[in-house]
């Protein structure tokens, strides 16, 4: 029975990818109640196991247009199984670590499963039926957001009450899960791109977000004014320009510029990586608010576990408003989706700088901004997929979720920067002022406002429903579940 003719198999289809996209992003989470504690638990310097973070960011950042691109190529389930696969290995390889090289190896191949979610959106426009297509593709996309808030008390608290170890056989576990559902349940897409894989660009690509995203995410351990770091970004203007001039010049390119400098799907990258920048945000404050000593003046003084709880019902907030999402952007188009869902967060940030003397007032604003990030994510694969062909689905969302990480990476630097700069000696310690946390919200509401202002220069007739299906004749006939010969 085919998903387009089957509610209950679509359904299936849409909670085992919603489910990897969840489990991915719980690999962001993973270690971030461990990060104290890890010097001490690797044997190592504070410097060398903040690799253990960065890591995953830049195979994440390298594997995703390149897995996207694969999918396109020899089928998306079959790399999101491979994705699986890897998530996997890197979990029993932490699992099984207790020294900072293994550890590094181990995240390194959870990072490489970031490429789940662009891959599960684009299987989703290949398979699922026009009138369930939306609401499906906004759940994939905001599971980044769900993940994240869902897995911080969950980790907190196996951190807190077992081995730490046991977070990683845990992922393992679910790894495994979802590999097993995605067998049984997903079909195959027989949407397929043409030509051979562009092995130049895609290493010239991974040079290239190396170069960009390690000074970004070490910058302020090494110095921004160091020479390592000036010249890794100068390295990166250098390779990813020769990147762009062998990418329009090669008739199979690993990413089609001509597709991503379309006005929608370019204004849609940039504003999704304000998009991020502001959204990150919420990931690294809050969660300080609560946890700051109550004797500071502004702190909170909730345990790693209570702030996690605190935060996790922004999770929820997100599953519960990106249907909604998806239905706005049916009736009144994604881009009018994209452009409330910035406004909303920007409203968040400014309602915080009232609301962050009580763990009540952290709830509400997390909670607005939760509304805006579900209806931010659910809008931007929408648009990009209205401006692509199916046959670069894959690839078009993996770029588009490479420009989140970016910004995400560049708040994560931002907000360390002006948070470093702005502290407080309490107890012999030195923490983040309450000037240094209002700047960074009120950081986070600029981002946001700077995200509408790019948002209006997406054109105005996007379709209503801009993550329109292929045609039928590109849809895989009924119960397929391999690519075509």
């Amino acid at each position: 029975m085919s998903p387009t003719s089957s509610p209950p198999r679509s359904g299936t289809v849409v909670g085992v990818l919603a489910g990897a996209g969840i489990v991915t992003s719980l690999m962001q989470a993973l270690v971030i109640p461990l990060i104290p504690e890890l010097p001490a638990l690797l044997g190592t310097s504070a410097a060398n196991a903040s690799w253990v973070v960065t890591v995953t960011l830049l195979t994440g950042a390298v594997a995703t247009p390149v897995v996207g691109r694969l999918g396109d190529l020899y089928g998306k389930r079959r790399m999101l199984l491979t994705c699986l696969a890897l998530l996997v290995a890197g979990s029993l390889v932490c699992a099984l670590a207790d020294s900072l090289a293994p550890m590094i190896l181990g995240r390194a191949f959870q990072g490489m499963s970031m490429g789940i979610i662009p891959l599960g959106i684009s299987i989703m426009r290949d398979l699922m039926p026009p009138e369930r297509l939306g609401s499906a593709i906004a759940l994939m996309s905001s599971s980044l957001g769900i993940g994240g808030a869902l897995g911080l008390p969950a980790a907190a608290a196996v951190a807190q009450n077992a081995d730490w170890h046991m977070l990683f056989w845990g992922a393992a576990a679910l790894g495994t899960v979802v590999a097993v559902l995605v067998l049984r349940a997903v079909p195959e897409s027989r949407v397929r791109a043409g030509g051979p894989f562009d092995v130049t660009g895609a290493l010239l690509l991974s040079c290239g977000l190396v170069a960009l995203l390690l000074p970004i995410s070490k910058g302020g351990d090494w110095g921004w004014d160091a020479p390592v770091t000036l010249g890794l970004f100068g390295a990166a203007a250098l390779v990813l320009a020769l990147w762009c001039g062998w990418e329009l010049r090669t008739p199979a390119p690993l990413v089609n510029l001509r597709s991503s400098v379309k006005r929608q799907v370019l204004v849609t990258n940039l504003a999704s990586v304000l998009v991020g920048l502001a959204m990150f945000v919420m990931m690294l404050v809050p969660v300080q608010i609560l946890q700051l000593p109550e004797a500071t003046g502004y702190g909170l003084g909730q345990s790693m576990l209570a702030a996690g709880l605190w935060m996790a019902p922004s999770g929820l907030v997100i599953v519960l408003v990106s249907p909604l999402g998806a239905r706005l952007s049916a009736a009144r188009g994604p881009r009018t989706s994209l452009l409330t869902g910035a406004l909303v967060i920007a409203f968040g940030y400014v309602i915080a700088l009232g609301l962050s003397g009580s763990a009540w007032g952290v709830l509400a604003f997390t909670s607005v901004i939760s509304v805006g990030i579900a209806l931010a994510y659910a809008a931007m694969p929408a648009l990009i997929m209205a401006a692509v062909p199916p046959s670069e689905t894959a690839v078009a969302n993996g770029l588009n979720t490479l420009m989140r990480s970016i910004g995400t990476s560049t708040s994560s630097a931002v907000v360390g920067a002006l948070l470093a700069s702005m502290t407080i000696r309490f107890e012999g310690a030195e923490l983040p002022s309450e000037q240094g946390l209002r700047t960074v919200l009120a950081f986070g509401a600029c981002a946001a406002l700077l995200a509408t202002a790019v948002i209006l220069a997406i054109p105005r007739h996007a379709p209503a429903d801009a993550s329109a299906a292929p045609p039928a004749a590109a849809r895989p006939p009924a119960g397929a579940r391999h690519p075509a010969p």
